[in-house]
């Protein structure tokens, strides 16, 4: 697994602008990568770019500034395809969606110009239930709804991506408490560790809302690169715990890595309890 390291800005706003760049520059790396590089008819070495988001406000801003990049011109977005690695789940246009989110912001409009298929976007289950359903739902009826859902996600992974799916770029947030994803500390969900357990339900989030879907830590852990933007005071005390001990359960984001990359882009105040 890669080292951790530190790339940090003067503040949110660049952190994004940072971020967005340097996602739009792999993407176009990952979509251009050939055998033989310079080869007359050299073949790519895999078809499709894969990457893995999430919500959260530094990730939003980051695909704002993509939106209005010129480097999207230059990548061919049929071959780039796009997962969450949580999502909340609520009705599909919710402003809590993390997909509907990342729709506003970037991915319709590479839809609407016919560069982005949509069945290249792979968005977790919605909940299709009216509110009064919802509001008078049980415990039960919410973990067989998720149950199913996060299975549906696995399996969706794996008739994609093979039996043991990877992402080419995951980018992630992490937030006060440490949480990352939707797995949460002092939730079971964290302790899963079987490899071949790629999602999970969770109910009863800390964060509002409480119903969604997580990526499991095996499954995020196996990006091939991964990126992790944290901004902001609030961070400090979540980074230095993160850095101090890995796969502490306590800071959930501990538990991120990467085969080949992890980096943090972040600001002086997050990191200021290293």
């Amino acid at each position: 697994m890669a080292d951790q390291k530190l790339e940090i800005y003067k503040d949110a706003e660049t952190v994004a602008q940072a971020a967005a760049q340097r996602t739009l520059l792999a993407i176009l790396d990952g979509v251009n990568e050939c055998q033989g590089a310079g080869d007359a008819g050299a073949k790519p070495i895999r078809s499709r770019y894969d990457v893995a988001l999430t919500g959260g406000s530094d990730i939003l801003r980051a695909l704002t500034y993509m939106a209005s990049n010129p480097l999207v011109d230059a990548i061919d977005w049929s071959r780039v395809h796009f997962w969450w690695s949580d999502d909340r789940f609520v009705a599909a246009t919710d402003e809590d969606r993390s997909s509907w989110q990342a729709r506003q912001r970037f991915l319709n409009k590479l839809v609407a110009d016919g560069r982005l298929p949509e069945s290249n976007i792979h968005e977790m289950a919605v909940d299709s239930r009216a509110p009064e359903q919802v509001a008078a739902a049980t415990d039960a009826e919410n973990d067989e709804l998720l149950a199913k859902a996060a299975a549906d996600y696995e399996a969706e992974l794996k008739r994609e991506l093979s039996d043991e799916p990877t992402m080419d770029l995951l980018i992630l947030g992490m937030g006060p408490d440490g949480h990352f994803a939707s797995l949460f500390p002092g939730h079971d969900e964290i302790n899963i560790t079987d490899p071949a357990r790629l999602a999970v339900g969770v109910t009863h989030s800390p964060k509002m809302p409480p119903l969604r879907i997580s990526m499991t830590a095996p499954m995020l852990a196996r990006s091939r690169r991964t990126w992790m933007l944290t901004c902001g005071a609030g961070k400090a005390k979540a980074t230095a715990a993160v850095f101090a001990r890995p796969n502490n359960p306590a800071y959930p984001a501990s538990f991120a890595t990467g085969a080949e990359e992890f980096t943090w882009f972040t600001t002086p105040d997050a990191v200021s309890e290293l």
